[in-house]
């Protein structure tokens, strides 16, 4: 079937029991695909018939569909013309995992974060409506991205429209990790009256089988239902409370059902949601059992589930995850926060082990970051657990309530720097820079996995705002010689020698150790310096490296704006301008998706590059 769709309008002339068929077999592509690629399979194996449904009622890209976040939009890319490029998904120069504005004309909104996409619809709803144009808008939102407080400020204001605007909730009980709190209680309530409305829906289908009467008996039984259902089981009550028209719920799995109830949302002019249930993982058992880990999965084995590769060795998460749960049983009132995350962040472990110290907040960063300074203010040390790109997101939070007041709340932030294959929402590179304007805050980034270890115990005795930034992937062991005990402020001599000088952050201090090497065996004196703290920068250390070098050059993974690197260099700038300063940093860019390999390579910052460009340099300094 899925060979016979060459365009969305191919779908229009397929009977529902031929959809059926193409329903499966674009869940064989997705499985297949996916396994040599990896991606986000759970999530999308859930929203294929939910996403035929659209196709077969709404014209795209005439109409026009928001993904919230994105990781359900595979079925859309395959209708949509992108079905051969499968085979790059995710990989460097090939299509991205998310909706991209840039890659098609279907795509209408670049996403990657959560809990957007009615804002987004919203918008172009209005620019519709403001231009005087007539075509649909569909916002699908998930069921794990109305935890965050985005979606209800988009909502409230939604409730106001008097014009057609179609909302979908994708209801699979699961963000990454199941959902938590009241929303989540209410759309239960919601999904337990999904037999009552097959009952309805079954009554009437019968009726309109008799000819002639059947079917406006049929109508009429259904508004009187609805009424009545709205006294007895007041379903939908809190959407349509604010000025919402709540249809649903809908078996998401059901094409049929599914189109007859987006043409019945069509007709009215005012914001509908569609409340449809689907199972994330649908169609292949192993993500069915554990939708959890086939959320976002690497390369995997189709017949087992099993995931292929992986780093050898534990990851910075995992070193994170170990140390945490030590530091809690020696001291109580450390307490750990995450945003729908627990495994992800590797609070899992310390889920497990202190439940009632362990706080998922849902997907809602901003909410986490505040209930963090709360905690803090009334004598815990909590620690919210985060990756860098969805920091980012309580920035504000960040600023105000917790740095204004001092308040001693540890962020680990995890995936710092390049993260590969989810591209430029996911990829943590502005971290440093935005950190690092905030007063008050302290940010360090360690050099191996001994080091992450000594900088988390040092966060948790600070007694202040402070960040410890560690990027994505296997934990570096190299240079565990050097120990030198965390001070405020202190970088850490590694090599000393003169005449030019290395001083990394974080992941660059391993390819700066590789510098080093190289230089050595050129016939260089070199220093190599670990600057441990960003926020702030030792600049005592600098004046020491100027008295012995003619050049420095600085390492980090984070733009160049504002980063630690500038940083030195202004410094040097007016204190020792006979220094001659070299930023090695990523650009001030959006980087796209791709293996990090691949990405370090092409963005110069591994460490073949990296000695080309200092190689350079010290030719213009007169050093070659």
């Amino acid at each position: 079937m899925l060979e016979r769709i060459c365009g969305p309008f191919d779908i229009k002339r397929l009977s529902y029991e031929e959809i059926d068929c193409l329903a499966e077999d674009i869940r064989k592509f997705l499985i297949e695909s996916i396994s040599k690629t990896g991606g986000h399979l759970a999530s999308n194996l859930g929203a294929v018939e939910l996403t035929l449904a659209m196709y077969r009622v709404f014209n795209f890209p005439y109409d026009k569909v928001v993904w919230d976040v994105g990781h359900q939009s595979y079925t859309h890319k395959i209708l949509s013309g992108r079905r051969d490029a499968f085979g790059g998904l995710r990989q460097y120069g090939g299509i991205s995992g998310f909706p991209k504005r840039k890659e098609s004309t279907y795509d209408v909104f670049d996403t990657g974060h959560s809990s957007t996409s009615i804002s987004a619809g919203l918008g172009i709803v209005q620019a519709r409506d403001l231009q005087g144009e007539d075509y649909k808008v569909i916002s699908v939102i998930g069921d794990g991205a109305l935890t965050g407080g985005m979606a209800y400020e988009a909502l409230n204001n939604a409730g106001n429209r008097k014009s057609n605007f179609i909302i979908v909730l994708n209801d699979n009980s699961m963000s990454i990790a199941p959902n938590v709190g009241g929303m989540s209680t209410y759309l239960s309530t919601l999904r337990a009256a999904e037999g009552y409305n097959r009952l309805k829906r079954s009554v009437a289908d019968r009726l309109e089988l008799m000819p002639h009467i059947g079917a406006p008996v049929a109508d009429a039984l259904i508004r009187a239902k609805n009424t009545l259902k709205q006294i007895v089981v007041p379903d939908g009550m809190l959407f349509e409370d604010m000025g919402i028209t709540y249809l649903g719920p809908v078996d998401g799995h059901d094409v049929k059902q599914l189109a007859s109830i987006f043409e019945e949302a069509k007709k009215i002019p005012r914001t509908v949601i569609i409340h449809a249930v689907t199972k994330k993982g649908k169609g292949y058992p192993p993500a069915e059992e554990n939708p959890e880990r086939f959320h976002g999965i690497g390369k995997f084995d189709v017949e087992t589930g099993k995931e292929l590769g992986g780093s050898k060795g534990p990851g910075y998460t995992e070193v994170f995850s170990k140390e945490l749960v030590r530091l809690a049983r020696e001291d109580s009132k450390i307490v750990a926060v995450t945003a729908a995350m627990p495994d992800g962040t590797g609070l899992k472990a310390f889920a497990e082990r202190f439940p009632k110290r362990f706080f998922d907040v849902g997907i809602a960063e901003q909410h986490a970051v505040t209930s963090a300074a709360g905690m803090a203010a009334a004598g815990l040390k909590p620690v919210v657990a985060v990756y860098s790109s969805f920091l980012q997101r309580a920035y504000d939070q960040i600023l105000i309530d917790v740095c204004l007041q001092n308040l001693p709340v540890v962020f680990a932030v995890d995936r710092a720097g390049l993260v590969g294959a989810d591209g430029e929402t996911h990829q943590g590179i502005f971290d440093l820079t935005y950190l690092s304007s905030i007063p008050n805050m302290t940010v360090m980034a360690p050099k191996n996995a001994d080091e992450l270890r000594s900088m988390l115990r040092f966060a948790f005795s600070l007694k202040a705002p402070v960040a410890v930034r560690y990027p994505r992937g296997r934990a570096y062991e190299g240079l565990s010689e050097f120990a030198a005990p965390v001070e405020y402020g202190k970088a850490e001599m590694l090599y000393e020698e003169e005449e030019i000088a290395l001083m990394a952050v974080g992941s660059m201090v391993s390819t700066a150790e590789h510098i080093r090497t190289k230089l050595k065996m050129k016939g260089f004196r070199c220093t190599l310096v670990n600057g441990r703290f960003i926020k702030p920068v030792d600049f005592a250390m600098l004046d020491r490296l100027a008295a012995k070098h003619r050049v420095l050059i600085t390492l980090e993974e984070n733009v160049a704006r504002g980063g630690f690197g500038e940083q030195a260099a202004d410094y040097a700038s007016k204190a020792c301008p006979e220094l001659k300063v070299m930023k090695i940093t990523l650009p001030d860019a959006y980087v796209e998706h791709g293996d990090v390999s691949i990405l370090r390579n092409a963005l110069q910052i591994d460490s073949d590059s990296c000695l080309a460009r200092i190689e350079e340099a010290l030719r213009e300094y007169g050093l070659s």
